[in-house]
């Protein structure tokens, strides 16, 4: 059963970071062509907020959430969904695809970090290794892209952006772990996503006025649903199922898969080659994620020193 729910979360957290991982060259793209970076993060945190709330009310099951608990959903929501969407989204649309990309290599090593602090996992060769490896094989398919480098110009601004996002989302995976495991996935998005709206709403209300909804292309309006319905809507699911099955630096970890689904997706649509280059980074990004996994955690280590005192 344990390994049941091992693998439920691995290809949870697999289904996420492919959906994240195909919205980062669909959103700049969105973005190009009239539909601005605080549009979208409008678009996904209102239209995701939406999506939850009418999924709770077909629901069996309604939870009833005390006061206290609210207030930790809105400081998650806050960290999760404001901080996270709204820097990397805006970072995105003054940067290239491709910086952001290589920032996003950091949440697993931030992530190790808070949950050494925080959480009290041990940091062990195994995961630093892991995360090395996992770190030298997203950089090596970004960095092999030397086209899409050379088109997208990056900035300073949008790269630091991009980096307060990755460390915002590393510091809700480690702080509200117990939180999230104490509710079903749909009660706590429903709320995150509701406290977003209600943050986010104010300062973008301006500019959605004055957006040229009739002027926007239809394939503009196709990537925007997508980003909202799979890469938020469908990807949040995925990710908060991970987060409860798995560690966080496991979950963090995945965000390597990212640039090997946009690897995928160059070739497929004949903008890149798969080379023995792109094979090792694959090698390399799915063996770091394996030897994370295969890294002790406090629990097993308590469990080993418990074994060894009962032996004495």
């Amino acid at each position: 059963m344990y390994k049941d729910k091992n693998l439920t979360g691995h290809l949870c957290m697999f289904g996420a970071c492919a959906a994240w991982g195909l919205m980062a060259p669909l959103g700049k793209d969105a973005m190009l062509h009239g539909i601005s970076g605080l549009d979208l993060v409008s678009f996904r945190v209102v239209g995701a907020a939406a999506c939850f709330w009418l999924t709770s009310l077909l629901g069996r099951k309604q939870e009833n959430v005390p006061p206290h608990d609210l207030l930790l959903f809105f400081f998650a929501g806050m960290l999760a969904i404001v901080f996270n969407q709204c820097c990397f989204t805006i970072g995105l649309s003054i940067t290239s695809p491709v910086n952001a990309s290589i920032v996003t290599t950091t949440l697993p090593i931030v992530t190790m970090v808070l949950a050494a602090l925080f959480l009290k996992e041990p940091v062990t060769n195994k995961k630093v290794i892991g995360i090395f490896c996992g770190a030298v094989g997203a950089l090596l398919l970004i960095m092999g892209n030397g086209q899409a480098a050379q088109k997208g110009g990056g900035h300073l601004a949008g790269d630091l952006l991009c980096l307060t996002a990755q460390c915002s989302f590393a510091v809700y995976l480690t702080i509200f772990k117990k939180l999230i495991q104490k509710y079903t996935v749909v009660t706590c998005m429903k709320w995150m996503f509701t406290y977003a709206s209600i943050v986010i709403l104010p300062f973008t209300y301006n500019e959605l006025a004055v957006l040229p909804w009739a002027e926007i292309p239809v394939s503009t309006w196709l990537e925007t649903g997508f980003i909202v319905f799979v890469a938020t809507y469908l990807a949040y699911i995925m990710m908060m199922t991970g987060q409860k099955l798995l560690r966080p630096t496991i979950v963090s970890m995945y965000n390597y898969v990212q640039p090997i689904v946009a690897c995928i997706v160059s070739v497929a649509a004949g903008l890149g080659v798969f080379g023995w280059s792109q094979g090792l980074a694959v090698v390399l990004v799915f063996g770091g994620v394996w030897l994370v996994t295969q890294s002790k955690s406090r629990a097993d280590m308590k469990a080993e020193a418990q074994q060894t005192t009962g032996k004495n």
